[in-house]
């Protein structure tokens, strides 16, 4: 988010791509005072889009851990839910599970042609990561890649546009776990570790060359 955009947007982004955090946390990355931090969050407390949790450490007093509500979760895309959900159901009745079935997999064999034309000439595993979470981000998924201290990368979806349809049809979280690996290439692991439809606040991947660990 540019710099120039209000501190509450970039408050309320940044929660939803670190989760919980406390006042100083959030003061720190946004590059502003806690005073002016803890002004914007109480601003954002009184219209219901954050709420907090005091939390007790080893030592001192509680720590407040701030983290977004089910309303500051409906400013981010949906890909208008109600009508998704709607669709899928009139496919359903119309079509059968087949039906829906083929839809899905229409739908992952476009997605593949547009990612395989995006990550074209892309060769380290690093740059396709980065690549593809470009290409979430794009899609609003609020992507982002990382890599972790034993090589591996991490594949963060911190938002997930279509969570109403995947909550309609599992199939669409298949989908795109067999659409991640197809891309990538048969040489390399994906496990998913953090789903949203579990309770999670994100869906995220483990990414690392099969060779490296289990596949």
């Amino acid at each position: 988010m540019p710099d120039n955009a209000p501190s509450d947007d970039r408050i309320l982004r940044f929660l939803k791509f670190r989760g919980d955090q406390t006042t100083a946390t959030i003061a720190f990355h946004l590059e502003i005072t806690a005073p002016g931090a803890r002004k914007h969050l109480n601003n954002l407390l009184e219209n219901g889009l954050v709420t907090y949790e005091d939390r007790t450490g080893r030592v001192g007093r509680p720590e407040r851990y701030w983290r977004l509500t089910d309303l500051a979760q409906k400013r981010f895309p949906d890909s208008h839910a109600v009508l998704t959900v709607e669709m899928l159901d009139s496919i359903r009745t119309l079509f059968g599970t087949d039906g829906l079935d083929r839809l899905i997999g229409d739908r992952e064999r476009q997605m593949l042609r547009r990612y395989d034309a995006a990550l074209a000439g892309l060769d380290g595993l690093g740059e396709r990561v980065v690549a593809l979470a470009e290409i979430r981000s794009h899609e609003g998924y609020l992507a982002e890649a990382e890599q972790l201290p034993d090589g591996a990368w991490l594949l963060s979806e911190n938002h997930c546009p279509i969570c109403a349809a995947a909550s309609s049809c599992r199939n669409f979280c298949r989908s795109e776990l067999t659409l991640f690996r197809q891309v990538l290439g048969e040489a390399v692991s994906i496990e998913r570790v953090d789903h949203i439809l579990e309770g999670a606040r994100r869906c995220a991947y483990r990414i690392q060359q099969a060779s490296e660990g289990h596949s």
